[in-house]
């Protein structure tokens, strides 16, 4: 790459803005009071029928304790912003909160939405955190100008446990259920149905046929009615099945590996935790997740984000089994969701990536001692918290040799030194990974570090295969960002897929030990005039979260594709132009993959995707 073409950006981190995370001080002594108890606040008027707010106190510490309310949208139409008002009594106090504004007025307290969690969809609901002081409780709350409470209305209880479901009609993709229906003093309105602890619809008979399932695949369900005011009673007892078909339990895409990202930051604005990847389909189609990231630095692993990783508290309705943490439990966060999924989908092994483009300038120093390296990262990786939940180690340097958001001089053989003391560590029942540049130029990334040397003691390497072209070129030229093949005007030789394979390969890299990386998201420019690429711009498009880039989950509503350039498709929309893969464009780079001989496909990052999980789906149909 020559020095006057910028870095090509392919990991982004987004740190939130959000108050301090402050928790339970190390090496408090005072006794910890089991508190997890619900508290409902309400005056006897009628509950309001639009949202209600619930308060939790989820531990104490005698000196201090945590608390937590959570706002649920208990109407038919988006809530846009919400406000809690409440009081506490003289000495107690608010004195740090999270994912939310938090002001007083003598003892009169205040919280309001941040700018990303006010939009509530219907059945939907927000959390936000505090520590506080003092022994007292909250009183006189309001929601929005109403009465907090809408749990309970006097004199109508909740309704009974539905019987247990039973299964008929079990294909390769679907399966009935029937249960008997629940009781309830005032009527049942409608049953929720929930597959694997997560609700999946919301019925108002006592059947329901779930389609869309993989083949040879063990789902577990349940259901939960609902009355008139959406008071929901208990869950019945639960019935497992397995849909037919499959081979008796084999892997999706067969032989092929299905990878996925998931970011520990997108626990905040984004809202997407390990659930989701259970309600959107996408955890029975995957074979492998990289948790990201972990840090690298002072020569070591270190934990990237403490509270996101094994801190956070999940709720029942948040969790992937259906069941709260508490506030004693020795692993709690996404370590402790992700162990949860391994449980329900025992194929999914999951590694621990470290570095990305936000800290990976740390990896120069650490492989000056690559045994030490090494060591530090075994120790966190198998750390006896969370040993059971990684299965390896993905390391995802950007870039050996060579410069992305920093520049390292460690030279060609970085790489190998680093590769070899992990798999001497790490040993041959641990996966050990990579996340590689895809500068397939002459005398590029590729060329500048020995990858065809450090291949042999990785098991794969996620080839990014994205992010060739974007807006950081402000004026363009238009170009797709995860072009397969070259074309006629391509800004960059050597920026495409195939040629980064094919130069991979040259350099003894085994076809097996290389993915195919999609991204979930788009990149795009405004003040385009031209539809097709080539064409000028003056500067990045908006974006949810950074100008230049978005969801494809957003981009496949608000800016369709038009046109396909390069294995890739793009959009124009008014003066925005993006370029983008949709499940068409991914069918095609899967079958080019597999003629290829690569050993599957890696995505970036779940959370660009459908709530079904489109993009995953299409991965996986095409790798099979």
């Amino acid at each position: 790459m020559s020095t006057d073409t910028p870095p090509r950006r392919s990991r982004f981190r987004w740190i939130p803005l959000r108050s301090g995370r402050s928790k339970v001080i190390a090496g408090l002594t005072a006794l910890a009071v089991p508190f997890a108890a619900m508290v409902g606040l309400a005056t006897p008027a009628a509950a309001a029928t639009s949202a209600t707010a619930t308060f939790t106190k989820k531990s104490d510490w005698g000196s201090g304790f945590e608390g937590q309310w959570t706002v649920k949208n208990t109407g038919t139409t988006a809530l846009s912003s919400w406000t809690i008002e409440w009081d506490y009594p003289a000495g107690t106090r608010v004195n740090s909160a999270w994912d939310a504004t938090v002001t007083s007025s003598g003892n009169s307290w205040t919280a309001k939405n941040l700018g990303w969690n006010g939009n509530i969809a219907p059945g939907a609901s927000v959390s936000f955190g505090f520590n506080g002081s003092g022994p007292g409780a909250p009183s006189g709350c309001k929601l929005n100008g109403a009465s907090c409470d809408g749990s309970t209305v006097p004199g109508d209880n909740p309704p009974s446990a539905p019987g247990t479901p039973t299964t008929s009609d079990v294909t390769n993709t679907s399966v009935k259920l029937s249960w008997s229906a629940a009781t309830d003093d005032k009527g049942v309105k409608n049953y929720d149905v929930l597959r694997n602890g997560a609700k999946i619809a919301t019925v108002t008979g006592t059947t329901y046929t779930n389609t869309g399932l993989t083949a040879g695949t063990d789902y577990t369900y349940a259901v939960q009615a609902r009355d008139t005011i959406d008071q929901t009673g208990p869950v019945s007892a639960s019935v497992s099945v397995r849909t037919t078909g499959g081979g008796g339990g084999e892997e999706p895409g067969g032989d092929k590996i299905n990878l996925g990202y998931f970011t520990n930051w997108g626990v905040y604005g984004r809202n997407y935790h390990v659930k989701n990847l259970v309600t959107s389909g996408t955890a029975a189609k995957i074979t492998h997740i990289n948790y990201a990231f972990g840090n690298v630095q002072g020569g070591k692993c270190t934990i990237g984000d403490s509270y996101a990783d094994y801190d956070k508290a999940y709720t029942a309705d948040q969790s992937v089994d259906g069941k709260a943490d508490t506030w004693d439990q020795p692993l709690r966060g996404n370590f402790n969701q992700l162990r949860k999924l391994k449980a329900q989908y025992p194929h999914i092994k999951i590694l621990w990536s470290f570095g990305g483009w936000t800290w990976s300038g740390g990896f120069g120093q650490a492989v000056q001692n690559p045994a030490a390296f090494a060591q530090s990262c075994y120790d966190l990786v198998e750390d006896p918290r969370w040993a059971d939940v990684f299965d390896g180690i993905d390391l995802d340097w950007e870039y050996p040799n060579a410069c992305g958001l920093t520049c390292d001089t460690s030279g060609p053989a970085a790489i190998k030194t680093m590769a070899d003391a992990m798999r001497a560590k790490f040993g041959p029942n641990n996966l050990v990974t990579a996340a590689i540049t895809a500068d397939g130029s002459s005398g590029g990334k590729i060329d500048a570090a020995d990858y065809g040397g450090a291949a042999q003691s990785f098991d794969w390497y996620n080839v990014m295969t994205y992010d060739f072209f974007g807006a950081w070129a402000a004026k363009g030229p238009t170009a797709p960002h995860s072009p397969l093949t070259s074309y006629t005007g391509i800004p960059q030789q050597g920026f495409t897929s195939a040629d980064a394979i094919a130069k991979l390969k040259a350099k003894g890299v085994p076809a097996k030990k290389l993915l195919l990386g999609i991204g979930f998201y788009g990149r795009g420019w405004t003040g385009v005039t031209q539809a097709a690429p080539g064409g000028t711009a003056t500067g990045a498009a908006p974006g949810t979260y950074e100008a230049g880039i978005e969801d494809y989950k957003v981009l496949k509503n608000t800016c369709p594709a038009n046109g396909t350039i390069a294995g890739t498709a793009y959009a124009h929309c008014g003066t925005n132009w993006w370029s983008y893969d949709t499940p068409a464009t991914i069918g095609s780079k899967m079958a080019w993959a597999k003629s290829q001989g690569l050993g599957g496909a890696f995505s970036w990052e779940f959370s660009g995707d459908t709530t079904n999980g489109e993009l995953v789906s299409a991965i996986s149909n095409g790798l099979k």
